[in-house]
């Protein structure tokens, strides 16, 4: 775990700035992660490359986000004990409040 961007206990998100975000679905293999890595990479390199509001803009956009869906940092959460998502909220409104302040504590 990482002093700057802490994984959660159960290892479902990181903490940038006290904002949780979703990592992804650990139990993608190593060939399938490194391809949609890759694949992001690209899309993203797509976003920088295109014109605001261009439809090469849109395309590349719909690629990262079909990307990050496809590693599990998007879309339907990738464990299934029914626990809600709580992607990108402010980890001090979620569960992993006491968590959090315990861990900036040390």
């Amino acid at each position: 775990m990482s002093k700057r961007y802490p994984d959660t206990p159960d290892g479902r998100y990181f903490v940038v700035k006290e904002r949780l975000w979703r990592r992804s679905n650990p139990a993608l293999d190593e060939l399938t992660r490194a391809a949609l890595v890759k694949d992001l990479m690209a899309a993203r390199r797509a976003v920088r490359d295109a014109s605001a509001g261009s439809p090469e803009m849109k395309e590349a956009r719909e690629k990262v986000d079909a990307a990050k869906v496809a590693l599990g940092e998007r879309g339907p959460v990738w464990w299934d004990d029914g626990a809600p998502d709580f992607n990108r909220h402010l980890a001090k409104n979620t569960p992993y409040a006491a968590w959090l302040e315990q861990f900036e504590s040390d």
